[in-house]
């Protein structure tokens, strides 16, 4: 229950300063676009070469990130556009400042002064460059008076084009701005207090904060993911985007032109229908033959010019009189002024788009909308017919729709429209991103790691219970499914760990069970030997000295592991149960054994082996019997193969007998028996020493010898009452009769 408490509060405490979180950054942002408004119109205001609109945008992405960085450079050219008409063109370069902001950031958490000159020339360039771009191929020229100025400087000075010089200065001037900019934004993040920028950085977590540690470590982690939900998430959305504009594009591309089109050409059939209403019909012949030379050409040419630059859509407007395989102009009016006009009384042969309408045109009859095409472009031609009292005169009032003029348009519309909608597809995606981390991806990758953490923890328990902490530090509170997954496993860890600690309760239990039966029975065969008191805990202790002493040193690293130390030292009390089948008359016979009883006493080793493989198979195959089998087989084998039963030599011998070997022999040489006394210690050691490669493991050998502290302690613990001196004199004379290396009528272990 007091956990459940103390996790209750903790997501309370996670939803407050989320609550706060989301707060400070709202505020922040609202502060950074105010900080980009007031510094970009005193740049304008004292026509400064600078713009000084990105302050705000660095602040904020410097402390709060990418999002709100974003969020503060898009809506401050979103304002900006109330007073400078063009500003909202220009979001996706403070847009894309923002994110550079976010990445130098996490590069550069000290800034030195290469840093900003980095920076500076980094950021500047591709400003620069991005907004000279933009203003010289929407509006072909700079709208910035001030470096029109510099330009021209820098156009005299280096004797560059004009375009060339108005990308320099650009690019010169925003290096400048971004330096500043950057000094300045370093400058008000060291004035904010460490809370606040704590509170705005954190705050929006859904979960506890990752470090920076912490989130390289997830990313190390998911290397093998192909495709993560964020990644998964940005392509589909970009693909969706992308599928929407393309088709709402088509469509209005299409919609524009079919209206364009029918709008321009109604203004072009009343604009023709208008002229041949005012145009005198009874004097077109003499404007025809004499030109501007005639009474009231002048004043018609003007009426007309007046009334084709006043017509929306239409390009040209002409008066010509229609004859067979050609015409003779009257009047040809153009808005360009540039273009050259036809004179008055010029003839022009018919086009071939004309001519399935010569008929109709010589008949009078009016003509239907004709499309032409020339070098300048692609063109609709609309002709009404000028009558006399009804009869047909010759004469037609003609009017030219460009088509080429109205692609035009919309390519720059398109243009202004895709500056636009690239900033806001960049912030619509930063936020989806964001959002995507902030619910999904940091929350489930969290909670994923911890999980494999979990189950890779095995059966130690004190990770599990860590793990189970680390699980719920986490604190996610996403409100969601993701939310619920989190408690479920929470739950699920707890349970599964406290389940293990019972298991392991059980299992402790059961092997202290086991062990005392196995105690038990080693002491009922102790007892029917004379000469084996303390044996088996002496060796068992030694067991484990030698164990931990070849784990200490790496030596056979890939067997020797904690489970293998604890199999071993549990099994060494079974080692001499193969004695049971030795009769009392050889087992505690008092002196030196016959050659036949020696054999006798041989066959121990097999007996031990055959009693462990039975209770193997007794209790299917408990691993550390396995060991005991071995050590009650082998523990006589010598390592150059002079031993017994099998012969075997080196590292073919089980790694669990050749510790017992030297455990076994080291207890025999220093306790006391029926058919000798007792060696000290000093002079046991050296023999087992000297016994080194011959009848021992060198490496069992090495880490015995490294741990005599243990093995006095030991010794001393099992051996309250030292040698007295007549045992020490004794010991002289048995020594070489029961060295390690002597012949087969030993009896030791």
């Amino acid at each position: 229950m007091g956990r459940f408490a103390n996790g209750v509060n903790r997501m309370r405490s996670n939803s407050g300063r989320y609550r706060r979180g989301v707060r400070m950054r709202i505020m922040s942002i609202v502060v950074g676009v105010c900080i980009n408004i007031m510094l970009s119109a005193f740049a304008i205001y004292f026509k400064l070469p600078l713009y000084l609109n990105t302050i705000g945008t660095m602040c904020t992405a410097w402390i709060g990130g990418i999002f709100p960085g974003v969020m503060t450079a898009f809506f401050t050219n979103l304002i900006c556009e109330f007073y400078s008409y063009d500003a909202l063109y220009f979001s996706l370069i403070n847009v894309l400042t923002a994110i550079y902001v976010v990445y130098f950031r996490k590069k550069h958490e000290k800034v030195s002064v290469g840093d900003m000159v980095i920076f500076s020339l980094v950021s500047g360039f591709s400003c620069g460059l991005m907004g000279s771009l933009i203003e010289l191929f929407l509006y072909r020229n700079i709208s910035n008076y001030t470096i029109l100025g510099i330009a021209d400087h820098f156009r005299l000075l280096l004797d560059i084009s004009p375009v060339m010089s108005l990308s320099f200065a650009n690019i010169s001037m925003h290096i400048i701005d971004k330096g500043l900019s950057l000094v300045i934004t370093l400058f008000i993040i060291r004035a904010i207090p460490n809370d606040i920028v704590r509170s705005i950085r954190d705050g929006v977590w859904r979960q506890r904060p990752l470090s920076e540690e912490e989130l390289k470590d997830l990313r190390n982690w998911g290397r093998d993911i192909r495709l993560s939900s964020r990644t998964r998430m940005t392509f589909v959305l970009i693909g969706l985007s992308t599928a929407l504009l393309f088709i709402v594009g088509s469509i209005g591309v299409n919609l524009f032109f079919k209206e364009a089109k029918t709008e321009r050409t109604e203004t072009a059939q009343r604009t023709v229908k208008i002229v041949a209403e005012v145009l005198d019909t009874d004097r077109l012949e003499e404007y025809l033959t004499k030109g501007r030379a005639a009474d009231g050409y002048a004043e018609t040419e003007e009426i007309l010019r007046h009334v084709c630059v006043n017509a929306y859509g239409v390009e040209k407007l002409r008066v010509v009189k229609v004859m067979e395989g050609g015409a003779y102009f009257v009047f040809d009016l153009d808005k360009n002024s540039e273009t050259e006009q036809h004179e008055p009384g010029s003839y022009v042969p018919i086009k071939e788009e004309f001519k399935p309408y010569n008929d109709d045109f010589l008949m009078g009859n009016e003509i239907e909308p004709i499309q032409s095409r020339d070098d300048s472009g692609v063109f609709l031609n609309i002709y009404y017919p000028l009558r006399n009292k009804g009869e047909n005169t010759g004469y037609y009032v003609g009017a030219e729709i460009s088509f080429t003029t109205v692609a035009m348009i919309l390519l720059r519309f398109l243009n202004k429209m895709g500056l636009i909608l690239v900033g806001f597809f960049v912030l619509i995606i930063v936020f989806v991103t964001w959002m995507t981390d902030m619910y999904v991806e940091y929350p489930i990758s969290s909670l994923a790691r911890c999980v494999d953490r979990f189950a890779s923890a095995g059966y130690d328990q004190e990770t599990l219970d860590e793990n189970v902490m680390t699980v719920r530090k986490l604190g996610i509170h996403t409100g969601d499914e993701v939310e619920k997954l989190y408690h479920a496993v929470c739950q699920m860890t707890l349970n599964q760990a406290e389940q293990m600690r019972n298991v392991r309760r059980l299992s402790e239990s059961t092997a202290q069970m086991q062990d005392g039966i196995i105690i038990t029975m080693a002491n009922m065969l102790e007892n029917r030997d004379s000469d084996t008191g303390a044996h088996i805990q002496k060796t068992a202790a030694y067991v484990k000295i030698i164990a931990e002493g070849l784990r200490r040193k790496g030596y056979y690293a890939e067997k020797i592991t904690p489970r293998f130390i604890s199999e071993v030292v549990r099994s060494a009390p079974l080692h001499d149960v193969g004695k049971i089948s030795i009769t009392d008359r050889v087992l505690n016979k008092p002196g030196k054994l016959t050659d036949e009883e020696y054999e006798i006493m041989k066959t121990h080793t097999i007996a031990g082996k055959k009693i462990m493989e039975t209770a193997i198979s007794t209790v299917h195959g408990e691993s550390y019997l396995r060991e005991a089998r071995n050590m009650a087989a082998y523990h006589h084998e010598r390592w150059d193969g002079k031993g017994y039963p099998e012969g075997l030599h080196g590292e073919g011998i089980p790694l669990s007998a050749r510790i017992m070997a030297v455990a076994d022999v080291f207890d025999a040489l220093t306790s006391p028996r029926v058919y000798k006394p007792a060696f000290t210690i000093e002079k046991a050691l050296r023999m087992v020493e000297e016994g080194a490669g011959t009848q021992f493991d060198p490496k069992c050998v090495e880490v015995f010898m490294e741990a005599l502290s243990e093995v006095e302690a030991v010794f001393e613990r099992y051996n309250a009452n030292h040698i007295s001196s007549f045992e020490d004199r004794m010991s002289e004379e048995y020594e070489d009769e029961f060295a390690v290396v002597s012949g087969p009528d030993q009896k030791i272990g």
